[in-house]
């Protein structure tokens, strides 16, 4: 793994120096800091190197990262003003047109600071199919046919056994099944579910985060939980675990903040109480292991999912999740 980073810095660094026009800056942009490149794929395999390496190859990854970016702002900016400067067909008293500047979409800007931060904290991303099979998205998961948990997800049918998945969950069976722990793993991802109105939409997008290895602790869970709400809402913030019924958890809780619309003085959106459900988490039920032939009496793990639309309508304000997806720059153009 090093030496591959190593080596796809040697190669960024050589194609960087041969740049010249704006074709070859895009061109590169996408070969080394697009979602298909080099460096995404390594980190991906950084949850297969050995335990004790990845905080330093990943410290090493994002280092690497880092400065190839700050390289390249330089040598796009100097190429720019070498451009602008030399004056060939260009009539220097016509006044200039300005051009808008593209944003992420909220959603996006979201997933990718809810993903970093459980990055920071050690685990690797793992990416999964939309469309799935029933035994994924539901048996493998602890819910056989005729669970009435099963009426919770509002599933659209491709045939009797091929779905489009209901949450990311189902990445937990894909990646134990084909390896050992330890793991710390979260599946970010859109998700589909037959309900639409101010608080549902037919597609939205979910991150499952789920850990496994000897002697993991309900108390592990709240410690990776209540780093993730102080660094994505505030360090103040009170938070509180409400008992609950997930079918692949047991015991199974919801987390709850202090409501950020109020500061927890009772307001119309979180119904006077001072709270607002956040997430779903609880301990891997010991059947979920048993699936992916892990024995329950040697390893246990905590699991999560949390909806990014829900965290961005709590940290934006907004009251109603049909803004997202109607594409109106008015609404757009505010983050």
């Amino acid at each position: 793994m090093e030496e591959a980073l190593q080596q796809l810095k040697g190669d960024a660094l050589a194609d960087l120096d041969v740049l010249k026009n704006a074709d070859d800056i895009e061109q590169f942009r996408i070969k080394y800091f697009g979602r298909k490149s080099p460096f995404s794929g390594l980190m991906r395999e950084l949850g297969k190197v050995a335990k004790d390496d990845r905080p330093r190859l990943g410290q090493l990854a994002n280092s690497i990262k880092k400065d190839l970016q700050d390289l390249f702002d330089e040598k796009r900016r100097s190429l720019v003003a070498a451009h602008s400067g030399d004056g060939d067909g260009v009539d220097l008293s016509l006044p200039g047109r300005t051009q808008a500047n593209g944003k992420l979409h909220p959603v996006t800007q979201i997933m990718e600071e809810v993903c970093g931060i459980f990055e920071g904290l050690g685990f690797t991303v793992a990416e999964g199919p939309d469309i799935e099979t029933d035994f994924y998205n539901f048996e493998a998961l602890n819910i056989p046919p005729h669970h009435p948990a099963r009426d919770m997800h509002d599933t659209f049918y491709v045939d009797d056994s091929i779905l489009l998945r209901t949450h990311t969950s189902p990445m937990q069976a894909r990646v134990m099944e084909t390896q050992e722990p330890p793991l710390k793993v979260i599946a970010p991802g859109k998700v589909y579910r037959c309900d639409s109105d101010i608080t549902h939409t037919p597609m939205f997008h979910q991150v499952e985060g789920f850990l496994v290895d000897k002697k993991v602790s309900f108390a592990d869970l709240k410690g990776v939980l209540s780093v993730f709400i102080a660094k994505m809402f505030d360090d103040s913030i009170p938070i509180r675990f409400r008992p609950s019924f997930f079918p692949f958890t047991e015991p199974s809780a919801e987390v709850d903040i202090g409501c950020v619309m109020c500061g927890s003085k009772g307001c119309r959106v979180c119904k006077q109480t001072g709270w607002l459900e956040i997430l779903g988490a609880g301990m891997i039920d010991p059947e979920v292991f048993k699936k992916v032939n892990y024995d329950p009496d040697v390893y246990s793990g905590f699991a999560f999912g949390l909806g990014i639309e829900r965290i961005a309508m709590l940290k934006y304000g907004i009251n109603d999740i049909r803004l997202y997806y109607e594409n109106d720059l008015r609404f757009l153009r505010q983050f």
